[in-house]
């Protein structure tokens, strides 16, 4: 008689011990895809980095700002952000650039182009550039980590982004224009 009575309490324990061990399952099974996801990421940015430091300032050419008769206004030095990885990129993380430096983006077609500051830790002015090398647009002084659209109103083929307040102390204006090449 004691062998029936065991029987159904045998019977739980056996479906409780199923129930933990599939809930330990379940669990494993999250929490390996947020690790596998978080070191993709993580790769995702390596990736994108390339050789650079994500912090570091390479020079991949000279910009020239200059007015409408042609004078040049001021010279930065730039990095080249001409492919998708690379624009996604731009100056995210970045604590610190020079006062001549900047940041060349190239389109592959003049249209509307629209920038954020999500994970950009210095203030910028952004400046948007036609096909014809005139600045159109200039988004002063954009706010660190804003993810706040800030558009180029006209179509622009290429756009300069430069320290905060650089358009203002340089005297660059909508209307200038932009030379530049490559080293």
């Amino acid at each position: 008689m004691t062998k029936k009575k065991n029987q159904p309490r045998k019977n739980l324990l056996m479906q409780i011990g199923v129930v933990i061990l599939l809930i330990a399952f379940v669990v494993y099974f999250i929490l390996s895809n947020v690790l596998v996801r978080n070191e993709t990421s993580n790769k995702d940015l390596d990736k994108a980095v390339g050789t650079k430091t994500a912090f570091s300032f390479v020079k991949e050419g000279e910009l020239l700002f200059t007015n409408s008769k042609g004078d040049t206004i001021t010279k930065i030095d730039i990095e080249i952000a001409d492919d998708d990885e690379q624009r996604t990129m731009g100056l995210m993380y970045r604590d610190k650039m020079d006062e001549n430096q900047g940041m060349l983006f190239i389109f592959d077609t003049e249209e509307l182009q629209a920038f954020w500051m999500k994970n950009t830790i210095l203030p910028l002015d952004i400046i948007f550039v036609n096909a014809k090398m005139e600045i159109i647009k200039i988004q002063r002084n954009a706010e660190p980590f804003s993810e706040k659209s800030l558009p180029s109103i006209k179509p622009a083929q290429y756009v300069v982004e430069v320290n905060a307040g650089y358009c203002e102390r340089h005297g660059i204006k909508e209307g200038d224009k932009i030379a530049w090449r490559k080293e």
